[in-house]
């Protein structure tokens, strides 16, 4: 009995302790330092060796400018634990009243405990770093490193030359490091990318890029092709990747899987041509057959979105012959399920689909095999207008691979059935939970479409335009691109002027920008852009428009100024970044 009521008496001791960390968070958080010095004052009554509580007590002191007890608190612990952090606190608590003369002897002696002891260099550098003295954080990781043989503080350094403008001496830093230690590799062009992206000035990328053939030059090491590779991708300079590519594979014949990436890169970017070359090479330089249908497929699909309806009979004929000359088996489900969408949703015929995948549903399959068999056959039932036998199907995928990249895609084209059905209340249910899903693509197409709902069913308790809608929606998903563009049309002069007018022009221009008519494609997008200014498509329709001048009309002195408008009008944009880099491209900076 004592000892139940020991454990009741210490559960409730947590529980009050924890509410009073949370109170001294909160009044921390929302700037009342009287209060929240106070409560972590009490916290660290009860644990003085809490560095989290102690910190937090002298930043309060701090705001409230009581410095000599901050100094008189720094000094007394200083004496007690012979930390060296906590020079540097005391030399911040100086610098905070302006006596930079008074800081400065505090943080070299910082440093002078680091060449006694470079162990220290950790506890240091972090409170100068947390500080913003950057100078000091990298004289602190330089001197321990001269020190200690062992130590490697290469990407902290790398990242404070950056944090300091010091660019050469990141990109020089970060490049040895990857040299030497290939396993951070990745982890140092992830920063390399994001100063290409959004913090490096019009010469970093330039910079990084001579570093790079440099290196390469001096040494034949295969290592600099495949910097040089990723470098020219994150460019989307496919050629150029290639080119590199290449190279690797007269050292490396064994694999031609890099290049093949390379092509499915090029087809997203729809740079057609260097997708055509990359994946030729393939076809010309393997016999493996995993690579050979990978390189097909790619090659295939892409013809068939780019082909008009006279082409069709020369696709259907060639997809017969890549089947006949690789065979139907597991090897080949790529291919079947091509010519099972091709036959359904190009040649209008279904029944011929459903027969293709049922047949390779009998095939040995893995789990993943089957549920892409499956979620094609549930893609061409809702073709068929059969909802409720797509939904299950889709259903099955989500259960037999949960929480998994094809689940999820899954639960996106069962939310789409849903919504085709004008099941609007279940539809905005699911396009709800999808907003937060991990892949990017399914999270935005999910908030497109809960917008596009929750909106309209605001706006008409009826849902009668939004039925409208869906069911052009409905025609696009069956290729019946005509038949939806009467349908979209039919709305604007129906609802002229009502919540539906802004995504039906928005419709109507990506209709019109794939049948290739960029002039009406345009006259849409800037409906948007002078009627619905303040709507949450303004910025599709500035992004739409200036890529239409950009690629497609080769003006880039128009696109120019729309893409500049979502840089400066639209920063929480899903299209700022590539609103930005595509921007400095045309106005002529070397990074991009």
């Amino acid at each position: 009995m004592k000892h139940l009521f020991l454990h009741i008496t210490l559960f409730f001791s947590l529980v009050c302790f924890s509410q009073n960390e949370q109170l001294a968070q909160y009044y921390y958080d929302k700037g009342d330092f009287e209060k929240a010095k106070i409560s972590y004052e009490e916290l660290l009554e009860n644990l003085p060796q809490n560095t989290q509580y102690f910190l937090r007590t002298i930043d309060c002191y701090q705001q409230l400018q009581q410095f000599y007890v901050a100094e008189k608190a720094i000094q007394t612990r200083l004496d007690k634990y012979k930390q060296g952090n906590l020079l540097v606190e005391l030399g911040y608590n100086f610098q905070l009243q302006k006596n930079d003369a008074k800081a400065k002897i505090y943080y070299e002696q910082a440093l002078d405990r680091i060449k006694k002891n470079p162990n220290e260099v950790y506890g240091i550098s972090n409170s100068f770093e947390k500080k913003v003295l950057l100078e000091y954080a990298l004289k602190s990781y330089q001197t321990a490193t001269e020190l200690e043989s062992n130590f490697n503080f290469n990407y902290q350094i790398g990242l404070l030359y950056g944090q300091l403008g010091n660019q050469e001496m990141m990109i020089t830093t970060f490049l040895n490091e990857a040299y030497a230690n290939p396993q951070n590799s990745m982890l140092i062009q992830n920063q390399l990318a994001r100063f290409m992206v959004d913090e490096g000035d019009a010469n970093f990328s330039e910079t990084l890029r001579k570093a790079l053939i440099v290196r390469a030059q001096k040494n034949q090491d295969v290592f600099w092709n495949r910097y040089l590779s990723w470098f020219y991708v994150q460019q989307k300079e496919f050629e150029k990747a290639f080119i590199q590519e290449k190279a690797i594979y007269k050292r490396d014949p064994e694999s031609l899987s890099n290049i093949v990436n390379l092509g499915q890169l090029a087809i997203e970017e729809d740079n057609q041509e260097a997708a055509k070359e990359i994946l030729g090479f393939v076809l010309e330089n393997t016999k493996d057959l995993e690579l050979l249908i990978q390189a097909n497929s790619y090659l295939i699909k892409m013809k068939i979105e780019k082909a008009k309806e006279k082409e069709y009979a020369v696709i259907n004929t060639e997809l017969e012959g890549l089947l006949k000359q690789y065979e139907i088996s597991p090897f080949t489900l790529s291919l079947q399920l091509i010519q099972a969408h091709f036959v359904a949703f190009n040649l209008k015929k279904p029944e011929e689909g459903r027969a293709i995948v049922k047949k390779a549903l009998e095939l040995q399959l893995d789990d993943y095999e089957v549920a892409q068999a499956k979620m094609e056959l549930a893609d061409i039932l809702l073709y068929e207008e059969k909802f409720n036998q797509a939904l299950i199907y889709y259903s099955q995928i989500e259960l037999d691979l949960k929480n998994d990249i094809v689940a999820h895609e899954a639960s996106l084209k069962a939310a789409k059935t849903s919504y085709f059905k004008t099941d609007f209340a279940w539809a905005l249910k699911q396009f709800k939970e999808l907003k937060s899903a991990n892949t990017q693509l399914i999270a935005n197409d999910a908030l497109e479409y809960f917008l596009l709902i929750n909106d309209n069913m605001v706006a008409d308790s009826t849902q009668t335009a939004l039925k409208q809608f869906a069911k052009g929606d409905y025609l696009l998903y069956q290729n019946r691109n005509q038949e939806a563009v009467t349908q979209f049309q039919t709305i604007l002069k129906t609802y002229k002027g009502q919540e539906i007018e802004a995504v039906t022009l928005l419709r109507l221009g990506k209709i019109y920008a794939k049948l290739g008519d960029f002039t009406l494609a345009l006259s849409q997008y800037q409906n948007i852009i002078d009627k619905h200014s303040d709507g949450i498509y303004i910025d599709e329709a500035l992004y739409f428009s200036a890529e239409i001048y950009n690629k497609k009309l080769q003006q880039p002195e128009k696109a120019k100024p729309l893409y500049e408008k979502i840089i400066f009008s639209h920063e929480d944009s899903i299209y700022f970044v590539e609103a930005r880099k595509k921007f400095r491209q045309l106005r002529g900076d070397t990074n991009l």
